[in-house]
């Protein structure tokens, strides 16, 4: 019996299959989530940015996590899916210039909008002048700091320090939401570390080595603090400088590369996972019991992840349609967080969080349609850049030249086969059943 049947004979009758099975192709709700989480952290961050209080989700939670840092958590467990499958796939230069194209466009526009139109244009509303906005901390500055995803510098020219100041705005920062992007491409880098020496393909019981070494690191934090509140935590926050990452933190290191490992292992070993909606359900209660009584990061975030990616691909279809083709995902998060901050400063604030948010939302939308539109799918045009065109597949011939040989002759006649021969060959059939 083939290995992969006998896997799925050894499910239990309540699933749906194997993630292998289900996630086979592009029928599934991935866009759908990337673009619920994304939305999700404009949200989260609505109260903060706006009006100075805790985000959602803190209070419930008991300060473990916020609806944002549940989106951010959620992010890298998909991506931690998505981006071993592309591993296993390409070769580790093509693989890291997938990634590239991926990231790096969106995040250039992103931070050159930011300095040289959005500082400026709050510069001369606030002080009524451009006078101050030269020297290290000025925009060309921020561009220097910034354009290795490292994210050095947050402010520009002082701006967001002196409305914090003034209460204006409750965070010293153009664009907080860029911290993430730093450790998102250290993951990256790892699965091109993991791919290269063959682990993924060859030694994929590394990889759960490493996600319980990680695992070890969030749980002897919880053992003394059941509502111990992850890597914000300030005695956690030793920053380390790495090559083209730039400054990135233990902790954040450890429950985000737990978050990513977690949607690794479910994808290195997608044959042997059910797809189970009682599975799903009784996993969603954990993350809610979690939440509440402690313990969010040691049981909770692997329950977590079960969910997203059950949700992904048990979702209906209506869902499956949303995000399937146009990704708005990524510049939702890499615009909302300047977007909020400047409809703070410009007052907007002030008429009250529907309107806030309503506003929040629509302005990160329209640029991040536009980003995609206009920068990210552009360069995604750009993958196979470099890449030698393959031949003619076998479904592209003719039915002729799928049965002929080379050449330009054509293939001799045969005779049919005699009813003796027929006659033979069934009852070879109805013996071998």
């Amino acid at each position: 019996m083939p290995r992969a049947l006998a896997l799925r004979r050894s499910l239990p009758r309540w699933s749906h299959g194997t993630v292998a099975e289900l996630s086979a192709g592009r029928d599934n709700s991935f866009g759908f989530l990337r673009l619920a989480l994304a939305t999700a952290v404009i949200v989260s961050h609505a109260r903060a940015l706006g009006y100075g209080g805790k985000e959602y989700a803190v209070a419930f939670s008991r300060g473990q996590a916020t609806l944002g840092n549940l989106a951010v958590y959620g992010f890298f467990v998909l991506s931690g899916f998505l981006v071993a499958r592309s591993g296993l796939r390409l070769s580790v230069g093509r693989f890291l210039w997938h990634r590239a194209l991926r990231i790096l466009p969106g995040f250039w526009v992103c931070i050159t909008l930011t300095a040289l139109f959005l500082a400026p244009s709050l510069h001369w509303y606030i002080h009524g002048t451009f006078a101050g906005m030269g020297g290290p901390d000025g925009p060309f500055g921020y561009l220097q700091d910034n354009w290795a995803v490292a994210t050095r510098r947050y402010d520009i020219s002082g701006l967001m320090v002196h409305e914090r100041a003034l209460g204006v705005v409750h965070a010293p920062a153009f664009n907080g939401s860029l911290w993430t992007l730093r450790h998102e491409t250290l993951c990256y880098l790892g699965v091109a570390v993991l791919a290269v020496t063959g682990v993924l393909s060859r030694a994929r019981r590394v990889v759960v080595l490493i996600t319980a070494l990680l695992a070890w690191l969030v749980v002897r934090q919880a053992i003394t603090d059941p509502f111990w509140a992850g890597a914000v935590e300030a005695r956690f926050f030793r920053i380390m400088y790495l090559p083209l990452v730039g400054g990135v933190t233990p902790g954040w290191v450890s429950y985000l590369g737990f978050a990513f490992c977690l949607g690794m292992l479910v994808e290195l070993y997608k044959e042997r996972v059910p797809v189970s909606a009682p599975l799903a359900l009784a996993a969603g209660a954990v993350v809610l019991g979690s939440l509440r009584h402690g313990y969010f990061y040691v049981v909770g975030l692997p329950a977590y992840a079960y969910v997203l990616l059950w949700l992904a691909l048990r979702l209906p279809g209506a869902f499956r349609r949303i995000g399937a083709r146009d990704d708005y995902s990524y510049g939702i998060y890499i615009y909302g967080f300047p977007v909020q901050q400047t409809l703070a400063v410009l007052g907007y604030s002030r008429f009250g969080m529907p309107l806030y948010l309503l506003l929040s939302l629509s302005f990160a939308l329209i640029l991040a349609v536009a980003s995609w539109h206009l920068v990210e799918r552009p360069a995604l045009r750009l993958k196979d850049l470099g890449k030698r065109p393959a031949g003619p597949l076998p479904h592209a011939l003719s039915p002729r030249d799928r049965t002929s040989p080379p050449g330009p002759c054509p293939p001799p006649r045969q005779s049919a086969p005699s009813s003796r021969v027929i006659g033979r060959h069934l009852t070879k059939g109805r013996t071998a059943t």
